[in-house]
């Protein structure tokens, strides 16, 4: 009998591009070979010590039982907390519900959202979960190719002129990824306007908020804390992201779906991660993340313009995140084969372009500075000696 995976959504549901390009990476290094890892979206970092900790006597106690499916209540009410305190927006803790990641946050909002043929509005280039997760759920990701004009984020004008009879929301990330660039919160406000002028749903994947770096940290939710939809995580600005937990916001009108497709989908997030997640608020912990932060900003500072002078086209400055989206059409028109041939002559690992889009995916790479300034400097250097004239 010959079997095969009948569902055609799969078809256009792809592998992450960097992932063979990682497999060749590792293989290389079992081998012996030093690879200087630039490609995936995790610092070097470990989990700040107050939340390993706090993690480790929820085990000890024997807290392993499944919570409520929308989250333990006291991290609920820590999250609406840490809004109240850091950017001054009241929150209902009935509104968070934690996920498994910030992914479990997207399927949740895009399942209770999307009808078949449905279509949500995003950037291109972007994240590619993003687009999946909609086709996943029989609705049509329209990318809207974005450059730096624009700081690589949409605007009002693209809600208005992009806007269809099939629309139904608009999906942001600020900071975002691949560009690291950070959308402005007078930008927001009118892209939201616009989005309520065609009755539609803003969602805006803040992930990545804390780890900005000479602009102002804010929320979505000061624009309007009633009916934007916002996913976070902690991953990336915590450190958790083998823990596996994120939350969304939600407008009160939506919680009781929410909390019902999560029980149908994956009963509860993780419990021993949710109390970890508890210290993550902790004065001590978030002392940790500002010095990571720090140390991430001189990792961009010292890449940025050395990438400039190996002659990678950056227009703007990233100004979140810990990624740089460079133009590589000086050394070619394929990025990818431009990836696969730095891991082979380098030993350094980047992304390409089309993980992320199709608009100008093939002469843009992404770094990310996800390990410490001496590597970054040997990763120069050898790129320097490898990349064609």
């Amino acid at each position: 009998m010959k079997h095969n995976i009948s569902a055609g959504r799969m078809r256009d549901i792809q592998s992450f591009h960097v992932m063979a390009l990682l497999a060749e990476a590792r293989k290389r290094e079992s081998a012996g070979q030093d690879i200087i890892h630039l490609e995936i979206g995790e610092p070097d970092f470990p989990t700040p010590a107050p939340i390993v900790e706090a993690g480790i006597r929820a085990l000890q106690a024997g807290c392993t039982k499944y919570t409520a499916a929308c989250g333990l209540p006291q991290l609920r009410e820590a999250i609406a907390s840490y809004y109240a305190d850091r950017f001054g927006v009241n929150i209902a803790p009935e509104r968070i519900l934690v996920t498994p990641g910030a992914s479990g946050a997207l399927q949740l909002v895009l399942g209770s959202l999307l009808n078949p043929t449905d279509e949500v509005l995003m950037t291109d280039p972007g994240y590619p979960c993003n687009r999946h997760f909609v086709r996943l759920f029989e609705g049509k990701a329209t990318g809207i190719a974005v450059g730096a004009d624009t700081d690589y984020q949409l605007t009002s004008a693209h809600i208005h002129s992009h806007w269809s009879a099939r629309t139904r929301a608009v999906l942001l990330a600020t900071p975002s990824n691949p560009t690291g660039m950070v959308l402005g919160a007078d930008a927001l406000g009118d892209i939201y306007s616009a989005v309520q002028q065609h009755n539609g749903e803003l969602i805006v994947d803040e992930i990545y908020q804390g780890l900005v770096y000479g602009t102002h940290d804010y929320t979505a939710l000061s624009i309007n804390p009633e009916n934007i939809w916002v996913i976070n995580s902690f991953s990336k600005y915590f450190g958790m992201t083998g823990w596996r937990l994120g939350w969304v916001v939600a407008p009160e009108w939506a919680v009781e779906t929410l909390d019902r497709l999560a029980q149908n989908i994956f009963l509860a997030p993780p419990t021993p991660a949710q109390y970890a997640a508890l210290a993550a608020f902790s004065p001590q912990a978030l002392a940790i993340m500002e010095q990571q932060r720090q140390e991430l900003l001189l990792r961009r500072d010292f890449l940025l313009p050395v990438l400039r002078e190996l002659g990678f086209t950056v227009q703007q400055e990233p100004q979140g995140a810990f990624y740089i989206y460079a133009g590589s059409g000086r050394f070619g028109e394929d990025a990818q084969r431009l990836c696969l041939d730095m891991l082979d002559k380098s030993g350094v690992v980047f992304t390409p372009g089309i993980d992320f889009g199709t608009h100008q995916a093939n002469v843009h790479v992404r770094f990310a500075y996800t390990t410490g300034v001496k590597r970054l400097e040997q990763a120069v250097e050898r790129l320097a000696c490898c990349l064609p004239c």
